[in-house]
This record gives C-alpha cells, sequence and structure tokens, in this order.
C-alpha cells in the first residue's frame, strides 16, 4: 500500500513540473519530464517494484555471504584460478606463433630495385626474352604508369 503511494506521488510530482514546463513554452523538456513521471506508476502497475526489491534482497544476502562464508571466498579463488589457467595456456600458443612467423625465410627472394620517384626513366630499351623490343615500357613493373608519369613530368611535379 505504501509502495501505491510513493509511486503516485512521484507520477503526481513529475506531472506538475512538466506542467510547469510546458507552459514557460520549454515543450522538449516537459515531454521528457513527463516521460520519466510516468515511470513510477507504470513500475508500479506491472508489478515491478517487488521483484526490484526481491533482487534488492537477494542481492544484499549474497553480499553478506560474500564476506563471512568461507565457501564464498573458495568459489571466488577458484574462478580466478580458472581465468589465471586460461589466460596462461594461450599466451605460450601466441608467442610460437610470433616466433615461427618471424624465423621464415622470405618466400619470393629480396624485392627488385626500383627507381626512386623524382629520377628519369633510363634511356636503355633492351628487348625482352620473346626477341621482341619494348615500346616505350620499361622493366621495373612499372609501365603500366608511363602515362601518369609523363602528364606529372610536364606538369613539372
Amino acid at each position: 500500500m505504501l509502495t501505491a503511494a510513493i509511486s503516485f506521488l512521484l507520477t503526481a510530482g513529475g506531472v506538475a513540473v512538466a506542467g510547469l514546463r510546458a507552459r514557460r513554452r520549454r515543450l522538449r523538456s516537459a515531454t521528457r519530464w513527463f516521460a520519466v513521471a510516468l515511470l513510477p506508476a507504470g513500475l508500479y502497475l506491472t508489478g515491478l517494484f517487488p521483484l526490484a526489491s526481491t533482487i534488492g534482497r537477494e542481492f544484499a544476502d549474497w553480499a553478506a555471504k560474500l564476506v563471512f562464508d568461507p565457501r564464498v571466498w573458495t568459489g571466488l579463488v577458484l574462478l580466478g584460478v580458472s581465468a589465471a589457467l586460461l589466460f596462461a595456456s594461450r599466451w605460450p600458443g601466441r608467442r610460437a606463433e610470433v616466433e615461427s612467423s618471424a624465423e621464415r625465410p622470405a618466400a619470393a627472394g629480396a624485392a627488385p630495385e626500383r627507381p626512386a620517384v623524382g629520377q628519369a626513366p633510363q634511356a636503355s630499351k633492351a628487348p625482352k626474352a620473346s626477341g621482341k623490343p619494348q615500346a616505350g615500357k620499361r622493366d621495373d613493373g612499372l609501365g603500366d604508369f608511363a602515362d601518369i608519369e609523363e602528364i606529372l613530368r610536364k606538369r613539372g611535379i
């Protein structure tokens, strides 16, 4: 009975504040106050206040047992040991993976030499193994960018 009275008093007070806010033309604030004011009555009418009371009481009982019951402390120690073992079992596996990837030899060997960005293209146009000479393409794998390079050179970049 006391819970109902408190709930509806809180709702009435919130609606009154919402009315004052609406009178001052603060409609967004008034809407928020009205929405919050409806919460206590809604929680009471749906029966969630006794549920919250039960949850609060059970939490308080658990906290009291946490302080005074050695069985709870034993459970906490077991949880901590379990977490430590799980963490420790993953750590060497990750270290071994990192070390093995650092010791692997390079698959393709050394990277080919490429000229610096500002260097002019080399004048030698050596024929490929097929016997056909290249038509203005370099042998460094950047032949597709010859047009872009020419445009940048004309602009002085």
